[in-house]
């Protein structure tokens, strides 16, 4: 092959160095009016992998084995989502508790529970499996013995709201919900915590403090739990959450205040 078939690279331009410090997809290469081909098929590939994500299934037992290393105990409950499908086309059964549910958590509802931690797959059972039980074992040894922690509950199809069913079942003060968050075409794997403080059936989103993008190319598993850990002791001792307590971590991270 002579040096002249040789195809020389294409030049740089602006856009590539901002590409380099985000995945969003900025300053495509176009083709007439549509998308060059490469574009078009990387948009496509990623659409399709955020589909899988919204149907794909938890693995519960392996889940369950993950978080069993913890030490606590592990109850497996459901929403009122029988199926996949349901859940996705009536989000108020996901808020809910099949029935029976309450059933298996009144057992574990003994003595004073500071915190208890809900694990769902939400919108992409992918980033729960990944990311929940690596985010509690950082979490679970940098509160005790000072706390008390219920039951780790997972649960199947449920959305934020069935978490507050779940701690008046077990009379907890708190509760964090992980869950996985709707996929995006650049991640299909990201999990997201909502704390909330005395939650009952008046609980609205601003009564919850969120934790977003919870994934290694976002909030990585140190920092997450930091900041969790940090908005768990200040719910505990200002008796509030959402709108009425604001998450400061970042100025202690860096020495600030």
């Amino acid at each position: 092959m002579s040096d002249e078939s040789v195809k020389p690279p294409a030049p740089l331009t602006p856009w590539d160095s901002l590409r380099r410090h985000t995945p969003a997809r900025i300053g495509l290469e176009r083709s007439g009016a549509s998308l060059a081909t490469g574009p078009l098929l990387s948009a496509r590939l990623a659409h399709a992998r955020a589909r899988d994500a919204v149907h794909e299934p938890l693995d519960e037992t392996r889940l369950g084995d993950e978080l069993g290393v913890l030490g606590l105990p592990v109850v497996v409950v459901s929403s009122g989502a029988e199926n996949r499908q349901q859940y996705l086309l009536r989000p108020d059964l996901g808020r809910r508790l099949a029935p029976g549910a309450e059933t298996l958590l009144t057992p574990h509802a003994q003595g004073d529970i500071d915190v208890v931690f809900v694990i769902t797959d939400g919108l992409s059972a992918r980033a729960t499996q990944s990311h929940a039980a690596p985010l509690l074992a950082a979490i679970v040894p940098l509160l005790q013995p000072d706390w008390s922690i219920g039951p780790l509950v997972i649960l199947r199809q449920g959305r934020v709201a069935a978490g507050d069913a779940i701690a008046a079942a077990l009379h907890a003060r708190i509760v964090v919900v992980l869950i996985g968050e709707r996929p995006g075409l650049s991640a299909p794997d990201s999990m997201g915590a909502y704390l909330t403080w005395r939650p009952r059936p008046q609980t609205t989103d601003a009564d919850r403090n969120c934790i977003s993008n919870i994934r290694p190319e976002g909030i990585g598993t140190s920092d997450a739990a930091f900041r969790l850990v940090y908005l768990l002791r200040e719910m505990r001792k200002r008796q509030v959450s959402g709108v009425a307590l604001k998450d400061t971590s970042e100025r202690l991270e860096i020495g600030e205040g």
